[in-house]
């Protein structure tokens, strides 16, 4: 049936070439797009050929014949989409009628492989849920019709192929009802693509079961399908869609008008990929363990140290390429968002704006796929908590329709992802009684503004008087802190009454290379991530100060800088001596490092240089260490711990000024 399917996208191309392609700006442009477009259906017409499909050949000759150069494309527009049209419905009735002869009663397997329906149906799914929130923004635009007509007929034809007879039957009652608002017979309406959303729901379901099985699991194909398909032939069957959904204006705005398109693509497995990752950063400790060698270094060969540099360029290219094969552009979850705030601002009966930004911004695919719960909470929080009430606006002088704001942006080796509104902004006061009722904080303690706020992320903590189907319990942003730091980033929240409040998720570009400073100090070797270090530097005489007999500053160009000192944040176990004594701070190295808006000075006994580390997970017998964010194998073959700069010097505040 391999040959079947491909003659199904193939039909669905030119279908989508026919009626979606721009109208040529010049005779040049009409003579390209049409020579493109002949070449289509000449493809097709072998395949109909070679899989015996005579009505299907010989409709495609007959558009093929209506290619040929001659009359403009404005004169014979109407005859090509009928043509193109009739060619459609021909090799759809042949080939299923073909596929109804020969099917079995019920097949114990698909007639294709599970993986290959999973993988293009997947693929197809996620463009219909953003096609269909472009169309419900633009109803106007005719483009997002034709690519939804397009991926539900070739979901219905996979799904024909794969056996799964429900799962074509929603897709064909769902491309029934899109050809009518593509013919004009039927306006776009909320009612109508919640009905599409919920047949995108319904096939999602079946690819998940057939994901599982694929698996080996014990999965069975949703068969029960009975009231959506009910609710389609109602609706196709009478003027309006039925059942009537109440109408919320939600608008998205920001989305694409034109799908972009990349270069050619090859589908790999992720665990194939994530192997290749993996052997690639053994090939780099490897590397660095043979360059780091003194037997070798003590040959003094020049021939071999070209070729042992040769070895190192190679390496970091091949490096860098794996990397970028794990990369993707966060804008995957923030599509995701999409779907889940338009349901929420629907349920909750509040006027929304859900505008994006920094979409192409890339993260390594984990990370992305570990943030899709985190920003399903935040988004929630911003709709529920965050905007009031259109009335409640109004009175407070603001737009009826509140404005939710998902952005993305590269900032010294992280991703800072924001998610703000414009709402009421968050009650310190009422946080801080409620913090008191549960226990949390004592009465009468004296916590500052953003101490306050970080009461948010306590587990079960809510000011929520009610419990809704939103939100209430306070189950949320202890999920959102818990999996972001899990990432090796953390949350800062901001917030201004009255005016709104903004979450900033700061995540690693990667998790696993970083380039990075080894340091030496009692000792231990640790790693520094390299984005953090500002400058290094010997000490003076009258570089150091003391501040009230105790907190050691440095004068660096004007600017007073904190100094700490490595045992102060990892203990006395890391104490540096020399001849016996405690080192002082003079006979250290200053790294002055940044982490969040602290910058401060880490005095080390030493610096080895800079380094390419893989990290290394320490191990889930340790758990999660506060301040250390893994290990790293150094190329003499020893190990560094990996310092959370952010953990360690934001820990306790360390009595340091921001």
């Amino acid at each position: 049936m391999q040959r079947e399917a491909q003659l199904l996208r193939l039909l669905d191309t030119v279908l989508g070439s026919v009626f979606s392609a721009p109208k040529p700006e010049s005779a040049a442009v009409g003579a390209v797009r049409r020579q493109e477009l002949a070449q289509q259906v000449a493809q097709t017409a072998a395949y109909a050929k070679d899989l015996a499909l005579p009505g299907t050949e010989e409709a495609a000759r007959q558009l093929a014949a209506l290619l040929e150069p001659g009359d403009s494309d404005g004169q014979l527009q109407p005859r090509i989409e009928e043509q193109a049209e009739q060619l459609h419905s021909l090799a759809e009735a042949e080939l299923e009628a073909r596929m109804a002869a020969a099917a079995p009663p019920r097949p114990a397997g698909p007639g294709m492989p599970w993986e290959d329906f999973v993988i293009e149906s997947r693929e197809h799914l996620a463009n219909i849920e953003q096609d269909l929130l472009r169309l419900e923004n633009s109803p106007e635009d005719s483009e997002p019709v034709h690519a939804l007509f397009r991926s539900f007929h070739t979901i219905k034809g996979l799904a024909a192929i794969a056996g799964t007879e429900t799962a074509r039957e929603v897709a064909h009652q769902t491309e029934n009802l899109l050809d009518e608002v593509r013919s004009g017979a039927r306006p776009v309406s909320s009612g109508l693509i919640d009905l599409a959303l919920a047949s995108a729901d319904f096939l999602g379901e079946v690819v998940s079961a057939a994901e599982e099985i694929d698996r080996g699991g014990p999965a069975e194909i949703p068969e029960d399908a009975g009231t959506l398909l009910e609710q389609l032939c109602a609706a196709i069957g009478n003027a309006v869609l039925l059942p009537v959904v109440q109408e919320v204006p939600v608008r998205r705005a920001g989305a694409p008008s034109v799908r972009q398109t990349t270069g050619s693509s090859v589908r790999v497995d992720t665990n194939k990929l994530d192997q290749l990752v993996d052997l690639v950063g053994e090939l780099v400790i490897a590397q660095s363990l043979v360059q780091l060698d003194p037997l070798l270094a003590s040959l003094g060969d020049p021939k071999t140290a070209r070729n042992m540099n040769r070895l190192g360029r190679i390496t970091t290219e091949l490096q860098k390429t794996a990397m970028a094969l794990r990369v993707v552009p966060v804008g995957q979850a923030f599509r995701r968002m999409s779907r889940v705030f338009r349901d929420l601002a629907r349920e909750s009966g509040k006027l929304a704006t859900l505008e994006t930004t920094g979409e192409d911004a890339e993260l390594d695919r984990t990370i992305v796929e570990q943030l899709a719960d985190p920003l399903m909470h935040m988004v929630r929080n911003a709709v529920d908590h965050g905007l009031e009430n259109p009335a409640d606006r109004e009175k407070a002088g603001k737009p009826a329709e509140g404005r939710i704001r998902l952005s993305a942006a590269h900032q010294f080796g992280h991703v800072v992802i924001e998610v703000s509104d414009d709402g009421r902004g968050l009650d310190r006061d009422r946080i801080l009684r409620k913090a008191i009722e549960r226990g949390l904080v004592k009465e009468g303690a004296q916590l500052t503004s953003a101490e306050v706020l970080e009461l948010i992320f306590e587990p079960g903590f809510s000011t929520s008087e009610t419990v809704t189907a939103i939100s209430g319990r306070g189950v949320g942003l202890d999920v959102v802190k818990r999996e972001i730091e899990k990432l090796r980033g953390r949350v800062e929240v901001r917030s201004e009454p009255g005016k709104g409040t903004t979450f900033l998720l700061r995540v690693p570009l990667t998790l696993a290379i970083i380039d990075a400073l080894v340091v030496r100090h009692g000792g231990n070797r640790y790693i520094l991530p390299l984005f953090t270090v500002r400058e290094i530097l010997k000490p003076g005489g009258q570089t150091i100060h003391t501040v009230e007999g105790r907190n050691e500053v440095a004068l660096l160009r004007d600017r007073v800088v904190p100094v700490l000192r490595m045992e102060m944040l990892l203990g006395e176990r890391v104490l540096s001596l020399r001849d016996g004594r405690p080192r002082t701070t003079e006979e250290s190295v200053l790294v002055v490092v940044e982490a969040g808006a602290r910058r401060v000075a880490l005095a080390v006994d030493e610096v080895v240089g800079k380094q390419e580390v893989v990290i290394k997970s320490l191990g889930d017998w340790m758990g999660r260490v506060r301040g250390v964010a893994g290990g790293a194998i150094l190329g003499d073959g020893g190990v560094g711990i990996i310092l959370d700069l952010d953990g360690l010097i934001g820990r306790e505040g360390y009595g340091l000024a921001a």
